[in-house]
């Protein structure tokens, strides 16, 4: 009987795909076409998954993605191995590492999908895990911006908690991470880097301000429109595209002077660029894309470091692109935008979300993971919400586990440190999410 029982080795290997199969299969047999053609839910879905992914191209790509990619891919060639190992690698002193980490997101306006190539960098140059997944949280959930706005729209104590929650999440986390896979062997190197001593070529202070330069670019050309039209974020919004041009004069002539590109050249893409401005200064994504496709061209036509700065770009460009529009698609079919339903019926979330139960701070905390929120679109969305009857502690779950995860982020995530610590990450930021929500209704009451 024993021997009857036992199963041949090789389903032990395949039952796997055939389970996948017959689940395809069965799925297909059954499928309800009748019943769906009569679905108007179904049809909203599928256009609120195209509409999001045009909004999400129009929005993000070119001024958070491409920046980001460039950044990446900057860390990659221009900041040496003993740099990275010295300051977020294993045997980094800890106090530094999560230090650096965990702060790192007040200077970036970046969401949970537009931090990704950055973190792909830093890690894939020797960082180690714990860091780079303190850095990974951090970048889109301690943007100075959204804590600010928090507190402003949603009350001074709910924007105290989510700093608060934030930092200490970001080191608890990393930390958490570090010690559950303390055994695994350190990452390998994946990047090549022309430079093994980044003060061989050029001193420290060049590559610093050529990565604030580029650093610079990114958070002003992404700088939101406030609420209001007085004060300091209202004033550098309406010169956000002036800063955003001298930092870009500046990134041209570190090309020319550092990089050693092709004055001509450069000056030709100026020039056209700033043309472009003057004829659409209503659409300042045209001449910005022109900027981008200059760069590309000049640096992939490079034959030194610069040729190698645009390949290790686009090498990440082509890994995190296609995950991310996928998720994103996924992403409006079953939660649509804002003000938009799709599959999910938006009563379902505001009646999951009231009061302060473990299961209403966890609803919150599962929702605010797989959905997609572009950097501050939380706050006007936890606005409705609370005003429909969330809780303040769900509200609070959401905002720490929504800006730093969303489900273009998770199919990110697992291909640069697989599947198991994706998991292990994403269950870590869900059930501290949870756990913060609990306690801080408790204090703050429900509404």
């Amino acid at each position: 009987m024993e021997k009857f029982m036992q199963v041949s080795p090789f389903w032990k290997e395949q039952w796997k795909p055939l389970s996948v199969i017959v689940a395809v299969f069965l799925l297909c047999f059954y499928l309800p076409i009748e019943a769906l053609q009569q679905s108007e839910r179904l049809r909203n879905s599928v256009w609120e998954a195209l509409y999001l992914v045009r909004w999400y191209a129009q929005e993000h790509i070119l001024l958070c993605l491409i920046p980001s990619f460039f950044i990446a891919g900057a860390i990659a060639v221009f900041i040496s191995e003993d740099g990275v190992m010295k300051y977020l690698g294993a045997e980094a002193n800890p106090i530094l590492a999560y230090g650096v980490a965990s702060i790192s997101g007040t200077i970036l306006a970046v969401c949970s999908c537009t931090v990704l190539p950055l973190f792909a960098g830093i890690y894939r140059m020797g960082a180690g895990l714990g860091p780079a997944v303190a850095f990974l949280y951090s970048g889109p959930a301690i943007n100075i911006l959204a804590i600010i706005l928090t507190a402003r729209i949603l009350g001074l104590p709910l924007g105290i908690a989510r700093a608060i929650g934030a930092i200490l999440f970001s080191i608890v986390i990393g930390l958490t991470m570090q010690w559950i896979f303390r055994h695994e062997p350190p990452q390998n190197i994946q990047a090549k880097t022309l430079l093994s001593d980044a003060e061989s070529i050029r001193p420290l202070w060049q590559t610093a301000l050529f990565f604030a330069v580029l650093v610079g670019i990114l958070v002003f050309a992404n700088w939101a429109q406030p609420d209001t039209n007085q004060g300091i974020w209202a004033a550098i919004y309406g010169v956000k595209w002036w800063i955003t041009s001298l930092l870009g004069l500046a990134l041209a002539g570190i090309a020319i002077a550092w990089f050693h590109l092709n004055p001509g050249k450069v000056t030709l893409i100026v020039v056209i660029t700033a043309i472009l401005s003057w004829q659409f200064s209503s659409q300042p994504l045209i001449p910005f894309s022109f900027a981008v496709v200059g760069l590309s061209w000049l640096t992939s036509t490079n034959k030194e470091e610069a040729g190698e700065w645009f390949e290790l770009s686009w090498d990440y460009a082509k890994q995190i692109l296609p995950l991310l529009l996928f998720g994103v698609l996924i992403a409006g079919a079953l939660l649509g935008r804002p003000d938009h339903e799709a599959l999910i019926p938006s009563e379902w979330v505001v009646q999951a979300v009231g009061g302060n139960s473990l299961f209403a701070n966890f609803f919150a905390a599962i929702a605010g993971a797989f959905m997609y929120f572009a950097t501050l679109t939380e706050v006007p969305i936890l606005q409705g919400l609370i005003g429909n009857g969330m809780g303040q502690g769900p509200a609070l779950a959401l905002l720490l586990a929504g800006p730093a995860l969303s489900l273009p982020n998770m199919l990110v995530i697992r291909s640069i440190i697989g599947t198991q610590k994706t998991i292990v990450f994403v269950t870590l930021v869900v059930v501290m999410a949870t756990l913060s929500g609990i306690i801080y209704g408790s204090f703050f009451g429900m509404n």
